[in-house]
C-alpha cells in the first residue's frame, strides 16, 4: 500500500503541532489529498498549513469530547470520509513516587487514553459503516512494562497497547486496519528536557519516516529504532523478579521515551 492508494486520501492526524505528528503530516501531505492535523496550537497548525496545500488545521483539545466529535464530523463533511486516523496526541511528565502529582496523573489519563477514546467513539461508527479505515494508536515503549519516573505516562501507554490488542481482534474481521506505534526515544520538545541519557535517540524526521514505512506495510505493530525497542521487548519478556532486579540495577531512573 502507498499513501497515494484510495485508503490515502484522507488521513486524520492529532498531536501534530510538533514532534512525530508535524513530520507525519508533512510526509504523507506531499502524497496525499487532504491531510487534517489537529491539536490545541492553532498558530502552529496554520503555520504548518500554509506550507503545504493539502494540510488542512483543525484546532482541537482531544479532551474535550463533543469537540472530538465535532471536528471528526467536519472532516468527514469535507473529504466524503477518513481514511486513516493517526491518533498521536500525547502528554508527558517525569514523576517520581515523592512527587505524585494527582492533577499531572489525570492530564495523562486524559490526554494519552480517554483522548483516544473520544476519537473512536466518533470515528468507529463511520468506519463500521464503511466497512474500511485504518486506525492508529501512538503509544510507545514505555508501555512494555513498568518504568521508574514513568507514573504519568507509562501506564496510559500500556493501556493504548491493551487498546489496540482488543481493536485488532475486533475490527480486523470487519475491513479496518489497526495499527499501533511504539516510538523509543526521539528528539521532540516533549523529550528534549529529560533528565537521562536516551539510548538509541532518533531525529524526529528519521521516526516519522520509519513511522510512516510500517503503516504503509499495514504493520500491526511499528516499532523504532530497532535495536532499541528490541531491548525493550526482551524486558517485557523477562520473569519479574529478574525485570525488577535490571530496573534497578542497570535502569534506575532512566524510563524509555
Amino acid at each position: 500500500m502507498t499513501a497515494t492508494e484510495p485508503d490515502w486520501r484522507s488521513v486524520w492526524i492529532t498531536g501534530a503541532s510538533s514532534g512525530i505528528g508535524l513530520e507525519l503530516a508533512k510526509m504523507i501531505g506531499a502524497q496525499s489529498d487532504h491531510v487534517a492535523i489537529s491539536a490545541r496550537s492553532e498558530d502552529r497548525l496554520k503555520a504548518a498549513s500554509a506550507d503545504y496545500d493539502t494540510l488542512h488545521a483543525y484546532p482541537l483539545d482531544v479532551t474535550d469530547a463533543p469537540a472530538v466529535s465535532a471536528c471528526v464530523a467536519e472532516i468527514e463533511e469535507k473529504t466524503g470520509g477518513i481514511d486513516v486516523a493517526i491518533l498521536n496526541a500525547g502528554a508527558w511528565t517525569l514523576m517520581t513516587v515523592d512527587e505524585f502529582d494527582l492533577a499531572a496523573v489525570r492530564k495523562g489519563v486524559e490526554v494519552n487514553y480517554m483522548g483516544v477514546m473520544h476519537a473512536l467513539d466518533a470515528l468507529l461508527p463511520r468506519m463500521l459503516s464503511r466497512g474500511k479505515g485504518h486506525i492508529v494508536l501512538v503509544a510507545s515503549v514505555a508501555g512494555y512494562r513498568g518504568l521508574p519516573l514513568s507514573l504519568a505516562y507509562g501506564p496510559t501507554k500500556a493501556a493504548l497497547i491493551n487498546l489496540a490488542e482488543t481493536l485488532a481482534c475486533e475490527l480486523g474481521p470487519r475491513g479496518i486496519k489497526v495499527s499501533l506505534v511504539n516510538p523509543g526515544f526521539v528528539d521532540t520538545p516533549m523529550t528534549r528536557d529529560n533528565p537521562f541519557p536516551m539510548p538509541g535517540l532518533m531525529s524526529v524526521e528519521k521516526a516519522a519516516a520509519e513511522c510512516l514505512a510500517g503503516l504503509k506495510r499495514s504493520s500491526f505493530e511499528v516499532r523504532f529504532p530497532w535495536a532499541f525497542t528490541s531491548a525493550m521487548k526482551i524486558l517485557r519478556l523477562l520473569p519479574n523478579r529478574l525485570y525488577f532486579w535490571v530496573v534497578r540495577r542497570f535502569i534506575h531512573k532512566s524510563p524509555a521515551g
